[in-house]
């Protein structure tokens, strides 16, 4: 059976709370005992010691009427003496509420306040024995004082002494009722107190449960519809700082991130269909024009070559893909060590050397002379310098120039490659590094590249514990600039790719 968080809360609230009124009300009843029974002993011993200053004349007087005849004699003196012992007795024991009794050293009684309570004229042995030993010379029970009583009593008890042997023994009695009267009534009003505070609790738990788990439900009625795939819902009217508001705002923040993903997983998706569909369908444009005969015979080789300049393209926006994926994914094995990156820039330069003097294009900067250490891995900026490059030459006319410059810059390098041309529009430059953007918009077939090689390059450049930056003046100029550490960094300082390497952008220009 589902508990739900309000009835689970709850029931351990009200278990808890029950069980600590009871036991609140169990230690405060021993207590409340506790106490009384001390207060009635410690009554009965003043009653005992005032009964015990005068103890020595009433045994006395019963041992001088026992010499004249015993207390059976019917003498009209000892019966007298008798009837004023007996009235002393009765006022020490009403005007304490209490019971008197005197029994010689055998145990019998030979004088007692009130004898409707005692089962018999003797008390017990044993309980004799108790009373001579015990410690203090005071005896303390509450009971039957082993069947003397029909009933419990509260007893403090005494050997009253005759040279150095007990001649008899005081008994100060209570009736115990009180004590389970006062239980009774302790009981009664405890049980309505705990009544009363626990509906009032309960009243006050449910209240707060409510304001409670309401915020609670909010949130799971929009992750459940989270879940059914509307990321645009969000939890509303809850605020504080406690640990509901933080999870509400924690639960927003994950719908915003999350359907920001999941838009631009769907326009990352569609750029891909794009990129992949534009090729495919021009080689297939032309490869059924020459099986169909559209294309003349004599112009096929000049198609196939087009086919297979596409195929190329198409065959680098795979593998383009691949690595992204490999490197944004961690799988790619960083090998950072020192290098010179005047000899990256040179050779990278040398690599392209037929396309660049194809745009009559003039290269300046490059120098065989400076020795530049940088830490990174010498094949992920190799990459990197490469797309910069490929990019510089798709972008300058021709007779413009391509400017290469490396500056030592505290504990980092900088490294720039600059070229004349068209260059960056102020409102595409905070965009150039993003996944599929070209400035251009064009997609058909002379679109240069598939707007993923800057993308390349920002995530190798912070992959390798970098940034990457691009300036530009357009109409004039474009220059793009990154760094890279000069020494060995610390454990855990490179490997690390920027927040915003996966974020999607409008189209636009990237080389």
């Amino acid at each position: 059976m589902r508990k739900s968080i309000s009835v689970a809360f709850f029931s351990t609230v009200a278990t808890l709370m029950i069980l600590g009124v009871a036991v609140m009300g169990l230690s405060q009843l021993v207590l409340f005992s506790r106490y009384f029974a001390q207060e009635r002993f410690a009554t009965l011993d003043d009653v005992g010691d005032l009964a015990a200053r005068t103890a020595i004349y009433v045994w006395n007087g019963l041992s001088e009427q026992a010499e004249q005849g015993g207390l059976e004699a019917q003498d009209s003196q000892a019966a007298e003496r008798r009837k004023a012992i007996l009235g002393q007795v009765n006022l020490i024991g009403q005007s304490a509420n209490v019971y008197l009794f005197f029994t010689d050293s055998e145990g019998q009684v030979v004088l007692a306040s009130n004898s409707d309570h005692l089962t018999g004229d003797a008390v017990p042995a044993d309980v004799l024995a108790r009373v001579a030993g015990a410690e203090g010379g005071v005896y303390h029970e509450l009971g039957k004082m082993g069947g003397a009583f029909d009933e419990r009593f509260y007893v403090s008890a005494r050997p009253i002494l005759r040279g150095d042997e007990p001649g008899a023994y005081l008994f100060v009695c209570a009736s115990g009722q009180m004590l389970e009267a006062f239980v009774g009534r302790f009981g009664s009003n405890f049980l309505l107190s705990a009544c009363l505070m626990l509906i009032c609790a309960s009243v006050l738990t449910m209240f707060l449960m409510r304001n409670l788990t309401e915020p609670l439900h909010r949130i799971s009625e929009a992750a459940q519809k989270f879940g059914g795939g509307d990321f645009s819902v969000r939890v509303e009217d809850v605020d504080g700082d406690g640990e509901i508001a933080d999870l509400a705002r924690t639960f927003n923040t994950m719908a915003a991130n999350l359907q920001e993903i999941d838009s631009s997983r769907g326009q990352f998706m569609g750029n891909i269909a794009h990129e992949l569909r534009t090729p495919m369908t021009t080689i297939k444009g032309f490869i059924d024009g020459i099986l169909d005969g559209t294309i003349p015979p004599e112009l096929q080789n000049h198609y196939l070559q087009l086919v297979s300049q596409e195929t190329g393209r198409l065959a680098r926006l795979v593998q383009n893909m691949l690595d992204l994926s490999k490197l944004e994914s961690g799988e790619y094995q960083v090998n950072a060590r020192m290098f010179n990156i005047w000899e990256t820039l040179t050779g990278v330069a040398l690599s392209a050397e037929q396309r660049i003097n194809d745009g009559q294009i003039d290269l300046e900067g490059l120098t065989m002379d400076e020795r530049v250490l940088v830490y990174a891995d010498p094949d992920l900026i190799h990459q990197v310098v490469y797309n910069l490059l490929d990019n510089a030459i798709k972008f300058t006319p021709p007779g413009g120039i391509i400017r290469f410059s490396v500056e030592k810059l505290g504990p980092e390098a900088e490294i720039a490659i600059w070229n004349s041309g068209q260059g960056i529009s102020s409102d595409a430059l905070p965009f150039v590094f993003d996944r599929f953007y070209k400035e251009d918009k064009s997609r058909g077939l002379h679109a240069r590249g598939a707007g993923l090689g800057l993308h390349i390059c920002k995530v190798l450049v912070n992959l390798s514990g970098g940034q990457i930056r691009v300036e530009s003046k357009q109409g004039e100029w474009c220059r793009f600039v990154f760094t890279l550490p000069v020494e060995v960094p610390g454990r855990g300082d490179l490997l690390k790719l920027s927040d915003d390497t996966s974020q999607e952008s409008p189209e636009g220009r990237a080389g």
